[in-house]
């Protein structure tokens, strides 16, 4: 059993075979969203924030998102994503804030000294 990010999955399939693996959707899944950001310090520092704002513009934009969908990621554009809409399982995304309240609530609950994972992993 190999637990891994539905893009790594899909690509694992591609590269090797549909035949060598089998991929279980669940019905529901959290929706992954990684921060992507210019960080001001860094940029200024390296004279870069030019090309790290035209990057993070680019990313977003329908030709960033069809290169995301091409990779195996689920786009954030609908016109894009409509264009996939085959080459991802169908299952219900719902966000950390929706169903735990956030990130600092989602931490403090589950991931904190004594928390829900603490108590998972005891088991």
């Amino acid at each position: 059993v190999l637990i891994a990010w539905e893009n790594e999955a899909l690509l694992a399939t591609n590269e090797l075979g549909k035949d060598k693996f089998e991929i279980v959707t669940p019905s529901e899944s959290i929706l992954a969203e990684p921060t992507v950001s210019v960080v001001d310090k860094v940029v200024e520092k390296k004279g870069t924030n030019a090309v790290a704002e035209a990057y993070l513009k680019y990313l977003y934009s329908p030709e960033g998102q069809e290169i995301a969908a091409k990779n195996f990621y689920r786009p954030r554009d609908a016109d894009v994503a409509k264009k996939y809409d085959d080459a991802f399982p169908k299952l219900k995304l719902f966000t950390i804030d929706e169903v735990f309240g956030g990130w600092a609530k989602a931490q403090k609950d589950h991931f904190a000294n004594g928390g829900t994972f603490d108590q998972i992993s005891k088991r």
